[in-house]
C-alpha cells in the first residue's frame, strides 16, 4: 500500500453524496455472467460502494468483466470497464518482476546484499526506539545487511511509517523526511528490525526500483513500458496520466463518519516527482489482467515473454521460510481502517505477492496469489485451477468493510461459475 499524501486527507469535506444507477459490461454470457453481475451490483449503493470495475479470466482468456456504479458522483458519470485506476501497491508486483529480470540475466544476485547495488544502504541503521517526547532515537547498525531477496519479500527491515509504531513517531518528528512530501526523501529511513529477523510491510520494493533504473540508466517508467507494458499491450498503464485520458480516471472518494461516501475535489494532475516501485502506477482492470494472465501463463502472454516459467514458479513459492505475515495496524485511520484485512488468508511471501499456504472454501485454492493497493485493489492468481481476477474500487479507507467484502463475494461469484460451467 504506497504514499499518499495525509494533508490532503485531512483537507477533505465531509458531504454525503448520493450514487445514481450502475451499468454493467459483460463479456459472458447467461446464468454465470448474471449471478457475478449480481454480486457487484449488490455492492452499489449509499453507505454501500460508490463503483467496481472487476474481470476475471482462465487459462483461455477472460471470462467475464463488468463495471458498475459511478466513475465520479459530483457529475454523474458511470464507470466503465476503461476507467482508470490508481492501483497503488499493485505497482510493487510490476517492479517485482522487473527486478527478477535483471536476476534472470544474471545481473543481480539475490542472496547480495542490497548496498552491492546501492551503496547508500551500506550506511542504514535500525531505529532500536524513539521517544515522542524528548525526540530522542536509539539507532545501531544492523546485524546483517539487508538484501535483494529480503527487500523482494519484506523481511529487509524497512517499514510504512503509517504502520509502524516506531517510525510513525519518528517521522513525524522531522527526523527523516515524510512520504507525504511526495518525493524520494522517504528512502532516507532507517530500518525497524534486524533483516531477516521478520516480516513487516514497507517501502523495500522502492528500493528495488532504484536498482532497476541504477542497473537499466532508464526511469522506471521508461523500463516498465519497454520491457513490460509495451509486449503486453498495456496501452493504459502510466506513472502519468496523459491528457487525453485524464477523463477516464477515477475519482477518489472517502467514507464520512456517518457510512456514506464524500467525494472530495479532485486535484490537478502533476507530473510525479519521482517514479515509486513501491506505489504509483494508474492502470485499467483490462491492463492489470494482462499482466496478470502472463503471471498466470508462466511469464508469456499472446507470445511475448517476460520472464521465464522457472522465475514465475520461483516467485511463486514461499520465499521467507518459518516467517509468517503479521497483522499490520494503522496509525492513520482514515488511510487504514483496523483491523486491515485483504480476502485470501494470506499467511506466506513470495517475491511480488502474499500466498495463502492453506485453501480457502469456495474460493481459491492453496499456493494462490495475490496482493492489493490502498485504494482497494485487489487480484488473485490461482495457479493450480488457472483461475485469476482483478477487482477495482477508488475509496479510503483501506480494508473497508464493505469493499473487502465485494472483492471476497465477486472472487466466490467466480468460482461458482467456474463450477457450474464445468458442471451444468
Amino acid at each position: 500500500m504506497p504514499s499518499i499524501s495525509h494533508r490532503r486527507i485531512f483537507r477533505i469535506l465531509f458531504l454525503p453524496i448520493l450514487l445514481a444507477a450502475f451499468t454493467v459490461l459483460t463479456l459472458s454470457a447467461g446464468d454465470v455472467s448474471q449471478s457475478i453481475d449480481d454480486v457487484l451490483k449488490s455492492s452499489i449503493g449509499p453507505r454501500k460502494l460508490p463503483g467496481i470495475v472487476a474481470m476475471a479470466a482462465d487459462s483461455k482468456g477472460i471470462t467475464y468483466q463488468g463495471a458498475v456504479g459511478e466513475r465520479e458522483a459530483a457529475q454523474h458519470l458511470p464507470m466503465a470497464v476503461d476507467s482508470i485506476f490508481r492501483i497503488a501497491s499493485m505497482t510493487k508486483t510490476v517492479t517485482s518482476v522487473a527486478l527478477m529480470q535483471f536476476v534472470e540475466s544474471g545481473k543481480v544476485k539475490l542472496d547480495e546484499p542490497a548496498a552491492t547495488y546501492l551503496p547508500e544502504l551500506a550506511q542504514v541503521q535500525v531505529l532500536e526506539d524513539f521517544d515522542a517526547s524528548t525526540k530522542t532515537a536509539k539507532l545501531r547498525p544492523p546485524k546483517t545487511q539487508p538484501t535483494i531477496r529480503q527487500l523482494l519479500t519484506h523481511t529487509s527491515g524497512f517499514a510504512y511509517e503509517f504502520f509502524d509504531p516506531k517510525l510513525g513517531p519518528y517521522v513525524a518528528s522531522g527526523a527523516v523526511p515524510s512520504m507525504s512530501a511526495g518525493d524520494a526523501g522517504f528512502l532516507k529511513a532507517p530500518l525497524v528490525f534486524d533483516p531477516g529477523t521478520r516480516w513487516e510491510y514497507g517501502i523495500s520494493i522502492d528500493f528495488l526500483g532504484r536498482i532497476v533504473e541504477k542497473l537499466s540508466g532508464q526511469s522506471l517508467e521508461e523500463y516498465f513500458h519497454q520491457h513490460i507494458f509495451q509486449p503486453l499491450g498495456m496501452t493504459d498503464t502510466f506513472f502519468n496520466v496523459p491528457a487525453e485520458k485524464q477523463s477516464r480516471v477515477v475519482a477518489l472518494y472517502m467514507r464520512a463518519p456517518d457510512g456514506n461516501f464524500i467525494e472530495p475535489p479532485q486535484p490537478p494532475f502533476r507530473d510525479a516527482k519521482f517514479f515509486s516501485g513501491g506505489g504509483g502506477l494508474y492502470s485499467t482492470a483490462g491492463d492489470y489482467m494482462k499482466f496478470v494472465r502472463m503471471l498466470l501463463a508462466g511469464g508469456k502472454l499472446d507470445g511475448k515473454r517476460i520472464l521465464k516459467a522457472a522465475t514465475i514458479a520461483e516467485m511463486s513459492h514461499n520465499q521467507i521460510g518459518d516467517l509468517r505475515l503479521l497483522p499490520l495496524t494503522s496509525l492513520i485511520p482514515q488511510i487504514a481502517k483496523n483491523p486491515i484485512h485483504i480476502p485470501g488468508s494470506l499467511d506466506v511471501f513470495g517475491f511480488g505477492f502474499a500466498i495463502n499456504s492453506q485453501p480457502v472454501e469456495g474460493a481459491r485454492a492453496a499456493g494462490s496469489l495475490a496482493w492489493a493497493g490502498i485504494h482497494n485493489t485487489y487480484f488473485w492468481i490461482d495457479p493450480s485451477r488457472k483461475i485469476c481476477g482483478v477487482i477495482l474500487m477508488q475509496i479510503l479507507p483501506f480494508s473497508d468493510d464493505e469493499a473487502v467484502a465485494a472483492a471476497d463475494q465477486f472472487e466466490r461469484a467466480v468460482y461458482a461459475a467456474s463450477a457450474r460451467s464445468k458442471h451444468p
